[in-house]
C-alpha cells in the first residue's frame, strides 16, 4: 500500500508537465541562413522549456519572401532584414504590431588563403582571382558588401570577380571549399571557426543590418508560433544571439 501511494504520489509530480506537453504544438519558421546555428540551439532550448517544436527552414530572405507570396506554409519569419517582415504586414500576410528586431547582423571579409588583417588593402590591391557575396536581390548581407566596396571605392575594379551565392550560406561555402579566396559572410557564420583570417568590415561602410521577426498570418492563432517569438525576445535567447557575435537593441 505504501508503495502504491510513493508511484501516485510520483505520478501527480509529472502530470502538469505530461499535461503540458500533451498540449504542445510546431510552428514552421523560414529562417535567414546567416541565422543557422543561432536558431538551433534557440530552438533546442525553447523545445525544452515548453515542449513545442519549432521546424526550421533556412535560406535567402528574398526567397522566403516570395515563397510567403505564394502561399508557403511558413507560420514565421526570421529575415535577415527590416523590409520584408514590413512589406508582409503591409501586404496583409503578417500580424502588424508583431514585427522585431531579434538581432544586428555583423559583415565580415573571410579568407582561407589570404591575410586579411588589412582588409581594405587587399581589397583596394585586387591581387585574387574570386570574391563572393550573397545575391544582393535576395539577401541582406549581399547587399551590405557591395556598400562596403563602393564606400572604399574598389566595386568597379572587382566586379567582374564576383560569385554569387543564393544565400549567405552558400556564399559562405565558396570561400570554405576555396572556389573563391575570399566572401563577405556573416560574423555568426565563423563562431567556432579558427582557420583563415578575418576582417571585421567598420560599420561606418554600410547600413546596419537589423534583422526582424513578423508572426506571419498563418500563425496568427497557433500558440506554439506566438510562444516561438515571445521566447526568441526573452532573456535567454538573447544570450545566444549575443553569443555568435550578433549585437541587441
Amino acid at each position: 500500500m505504501a508503495s502504491l501511494k510513493i508511484v501516485l504520489a510520483f505520478c501527480c509530480l509529472l502530470l502538469p508537465d505530461f499535461v503540458a506537453r500533451a498540449g504542445a504544438g510546431q510552428t514552421n519558421v523560414a529562417v535567414a541562413a546567416n541565422f543557422t546555428e543561432p536558431a538551433r540551439e534557440i530552438g533546442a532550448l525553447f523545445a525544452q522549456k515548453t515542449g513545442h517544436q519549432a521546424i526550421f527552414s533556412f535560406g535567402a530572405s528574398g526567397q522566403f519572401y516570395l515563397q510567403i507570396t505564394q502561399d508557403a506554409p511558413y507560420q514565421v519569419l526570421l529575415s535577415a532584414d527590416e523590409r520584408r517582415p514590413k512589406d508582409a504586414v503591409e501586404a496583409g500576410l503578417a500580424v502588424p504590431g508583431s514585427q522585431f528586431t531579434y538581432a544586428i547582423g555583423t559583415l565580415v571579409l573571410w579568407s582561407r588563403s589570404l591575410d586579411l588583417a588589412k582588409g581594405d588593402d587587399v581589397l583596394r590591391a585586387n591581387a585574387f582571382n574570386k570574391l563572393s557575396i550573397a545575391n544582393p536581390n535576395a539577401a541582406p548581407y549581399g547587399v551590405a558588401g557591395i556598400e562596403a566596396m563602393k564606400a572604399l571605392g574598389v566595386y568597379d575594379a572587382i566586379r567582374p570577380k564576383i560569385v554569387q551565392g543564393n544565400s549567405i550560406a552558400q556564399a559562405f561555402q565558396f570561400v570554405d571549399t576555396g572556389n573563391a579566396e575570399l566572401g563577405f559572410v556573416a560574423l555568426s557564420q565563423l563562431a567556432g571557426v579558427s582557420a583563415g583570417s578575418r576582417w571585421i568590415v567598420p560599420q561606418a561602410l554600410y547600413r546596419p543590418i537589423r534583422q526582424d521577426a513578423v508572426l506571419l498570418k498563418k500563425g496568427a492563432t497557433d500558440e506554439a508560433s506566438v510562444a516561438f517569438l515571445a521566447f526568441l525576445k526573452g532573456p535567454e535567447a538573447r544570450a545566444i544571439v549575443r553569443k555568435f557575435g550578433y549585437a541587441l537593441e
